[in-house]
């Protein structure tokens, strides 16, 4: 398990109390300072989605961080001409 101190969007997250696993997709931080993490679990058989639960922030931890991908860079090619864009 991967101890981190803040659940990025993106990240499989687990409730330490209930089991319940899934993505973490949505952050809403309250005016009282509670923090909840909306977590979508997998599809069932039938790819039926299923709800987002909102559990606290505090009850989550972290299973596997987000795939980060690569960006390509830029080769540095030739760039298109703009002149005849329309309103130009």
């Amino acid at each position: 398990m991967i101890k981190m101190t803040e659940i990025k969007l993106g990240d499989k997250v687990r409730c330490k109390y209930t089991g319940f696993t899934g993505l973490a997709t949505a952050k809403t931080e309250f005016i009282n300072g509670c923090i909840q993490i909306l977590v979508l679990p997998k599809a069932d058989k039938n790819n039926k989605m299923p709800e987002e639960v909102g559990i606290d922030s505090q009850s989550l931890e972290v299973i596997e961080p987000k795939k980060v991908q690569q960006v390509k860079k830029r080769n540095g090619g030739a760039m298109r001409k703009v002149m005849r864009m329309r309103g130009f």
